[in-house]
């Protein structure tokens, strides 16, 4: 029922188009806007207006109205006439409510015009600018309204496509023009000493305009300090500070917060509660990838007949197995260590850090001594947990997470995992590569359900192949015990399915560690997902308090993490002379299946949903010289394209060492470089990254410029003849 909306909209544009276009016709406006016939016409005016005074207002209105909403030149000259014909006061109301009715009426249509398309198109790229006009447009457009050095034509047309209101707009355009439009008409009641329009602006009054113009940034500034005193309100504020940067947290968010700050010779005190290296090195990327590389080898030998290698033994020995996950955790131990950070100039405290204000963190030592620590800033860096899904017998009958599978040292026999996403698959695998019965339990339709369809299904097919039992679809309702043997009831529809088990590996997520070190004392709030409420400075709610890694979102990547502590680290030690806003717009992630899954920027699927147009082209990995001689002749490289250009959008890789793969494109992307570029490279013959040029080389087949071949084909042949 709302459709008829936009044909109401563009015939009222057309009528006030025809009002204006017979008004400019019949009046003569075309001669009227310039300043010297408009003191030649000024006596016919004043006598026009003495005469039919309303009927001249009106007319004089309805012109102004339409001059705004369709950006006629001659705005100026208008509003001169205005102090002309009726003085300083009519004058001023007219132009006043003329020219922002006008300037709606063209933010409207611009708004009806444009912003379906530009949003669609670049509505990613806009995100921030459109939060920032939600939050901060007001201020924006009032200054550009204050200051008349800027169109006022083009800011109407360049506002209609954000978010704004078309009510606020109208109201900070009728506030924000009025000084304007008073020097103007008044300028206007004195149009015999006006020789010029350069007249009417002085250098001062050009002065006193930008100053004014400035003041809605000065008030926004005032109101931040104001915010600020309210927030710190009832906090006593130390005189002096003992460091210059307590760091809470010594995973890689919080690492290379310390590494950063100590290397600009700060005072930092770097806390780890639990073990140096945090999530990644102890409980996740580090030993993860280790079992993988054994279970990888173990089917390698299992299929080494394929290579021609016989009678090759691939019994597996599971605790050596995990004796060599310890010893490559024991290996990269020194990169976190205390001892390395110590020396280069990082304090490091074992400890449970609570923070008990803004400036102060009190650290309980492991010998039960407590100290408090005053610091200028604090980088919250706590990193995550494993999520532990409500299921009804699960912690009586015993499970697994992805932090205490590594506690295991017998290979158990029948294990469920629970979890279809990266780290549920990699686990899912790698135990039934070596030996396990596994089964998969995913309530979703498939599993990487981040993953475009075909990746799900690619490597569903790989996990079915290495013996795991991929059950989609399936929701867990309860664990039970019967007669010794452990049971996961799921159900499918109305049909409850019971899978016995030995061991069950919890993989559905992990939640940010946000409880127990001082957020809920201090009032700091938390996201709809349960992160640390951060700006894009990664600021909290307290602007010396920054959070970083899983804690802050939005993704739970090690190297997010530390690309997030890069900017907490230079915003907290030097953000009173220049912020930086983090910067998301090129991440990438893989899941080290086998096939491996690597993407960066944006999936088929998100391309959809979001709206944005593209091209895809694709390279199947199994033509891949290299790939083929290897074995592993299998996947793809899967590359978005903006219409009719090489601009990459995203980027989707399945197939060996794809996360290496990876990084060519996500340099690309970073810096601005399109698929001609990469077409361009030279690639070493042979390797798998041959791949990324044949791709490039399936987009530019697909765009030759077939006419201009035509030609050229045509050429060649009369050269022949």
């Amino acid at each position: 029922m709302a459709r008829p909306a936009k044909p109401l909209m563009w015939a009222g544009a057309a009528a006030v188009a025809l009002v204006a276009v017979w008004a400019w016709q019949h009046f003569g406006l075309g001669a009227l806007l310039t300043l010297d016939n408009l003191k030649d016409s000024r006596d016919a005016l004043q006598a026009q207006v003495l005469s039919s005074p309303l009927s001249t207002a009106a007319v004089f209105f309805a012109v102004y109205v339409a001059a705004a909403a369709l950006s006629i030149p001659g705005a100026l000259i208008l509003t001169l006439a205005a102090g002309a014909m009726f003085g300083l006061g009519w004058g001023l109301l007219l132009v006043s409510f003329a020219s922002s009715l006008g300037a709606l009426m063209a933010f409207l249509a611009a708004r009806y015009l444009l912003r379906d398309a530009i949003q669609a198109r670049f509505g990613k790229a806009l995100a921030p600018i459109n939060d920032g006009v939600k939050k901060d447009g007001t201020f924006y457009l009032l200054t550009l309204r204050l200051v008349p050095v800027f169109p006022f034509w083009l800011i109407n047309l360049l506002m209609g496509p954000t978010p704004m209101g078309a009510g606020r707009f109208y109201l900070v355009s009728q506030l924000g023009m009025l000084a304007g439009t008073a020097v103007y008409v008044n300028a206007g009641t004195q149009l015999a000493a006006i020789q010029s329009p350069g007249d009417i602006l002085s250098p001062g009054l050009l002065g006193s305009f930008v100053l004014l113009g400035l003041f809605p940034l000065l008030a926004k500034a005032g109101v931040a300090w104001l915010e600020r005193r309210k927030v710190y309100a009832k906090w006593t504020k130390p005189r002096s500070f003992d460091r210059n940067l307590v760091v809470i947290g010594a995973g890689a968010g919080g690492l290379v917060s310390a590494y950063i700050a100590a290397a600009v010779k700060a005072k930092v005190t770097l806390i780890e509660g639990h073990k140096m290296g945090g999530d990644c090195l102890n409980f996740g990327c580090v030993p993860s990838k280790a079992l993988i590389r054994s279970a990888k080898m173990a089917r390698q030998l299992k299929k080494a007949h394929e290579l021609g290698v016989a009678d090759a033994a691939g019994r597996v020995d599971f605790g050596a197995v995990m004796k060599r996950v310890h010893g490559v955790i024991a290996d990269i131990e020194p990169h976190d260590s205390v001892e390395r950070y110590t020396g280069l100039g990082v304090e490091v405290l074992q400890g449970h850090a609570r923070i008990t204000s803004p400036w102060t963190v009190e650290v309980t030592l492991a010998n039960g001594r407590k100290q408090t620590l005053t610091t200028n800033n604090i980088v919250i860096a706590a990193g995550a947990s494993p999520f532990v899904p409500p299921i009804p017998g699960l912690k009586e009958a015993g499970f697994l997470t992805s932090d205490t599978v590594w506690g295991v040292t017998e290979l158990p026999r029948r294990v469920v995992v629970l979890g279809g996403g990266p780290i549920g698959s990699e686990l899912a695998q790698s135990f039934a590569r070596l030996g396990s019965a596994v089964t998969q339990v995913e309530m979703a339709p498939r599993i990487m359900v981040r993953e475009d369809p075909e990746v799900s299904d690619l490597v569903a097919a790989s996990l079915r192949a290495d013996g795991v039992n991929v059950l989609t679809g399936h929701q867990a309702v309860r664990v039970e015990v019967v007669d010794g043997e452990k049971r996961l009831i799921a159900k499918r529809g109305d049909a409850d399915v019971v899978i016995p088990f030995d061991e069950l590996l919890c993989a559905v997520g992990r939640s940010p560690r946000v409880t127990g070190y001082g957020l809920e004392e201090l009032g700091i709030p938390l996201t709809p997902r349960k992160t640390i409420e951060t700006n894009a400075y990664l600021q909290t709610l307290y602007p010396n308090i920054y959070a970083v890694g899983d804690v802050a979102g939005p993704f739970q990547f090690t190297h997010t993490a530390a690309h997030q502590a890069w900017y907490a680290a230079v915003n907290a030690l030097f953000g009173r002379f220049r912020k930086f806003k983090a910067d998301y717009s090129v991440i990438p992630w893989a899941t080290f299946t086998d096939p491996e899954v690597a993407r960066v920027g944006l999936s088929e699927s998100e391309a959809k949903e979001q709206g944005v147009a593209y091209e895809v082209t694709k390279y199947g990995i199994d033509d891949l010289d290299r790939a083929i001689a290897d074995g592993t002749a299998h996947g793809f490289v899967k590359v978005l394209t903006v219409p009719g250009k090489d601009k990459i959008l995203g980027v989707t890789i399945v197939g060996e060492h794809a996360g290496d793969l990876l990084a060519e494109y996500v340099l690309a992307m970073k810096h601005g470089l399109g698929l001609n570029k990469i077409l361009g490279t030279i690639h070493t013959y042979p390797t798998l990254a041959e791949a990324n040029k044949y791709v490039a080389g399936e987009w530019k087949r697909a765009h030759a410029p077939q006419k201009l071949l035509q030609w050229v084909g045509r050429y060649h042949a009369w050269e022949r003849a």
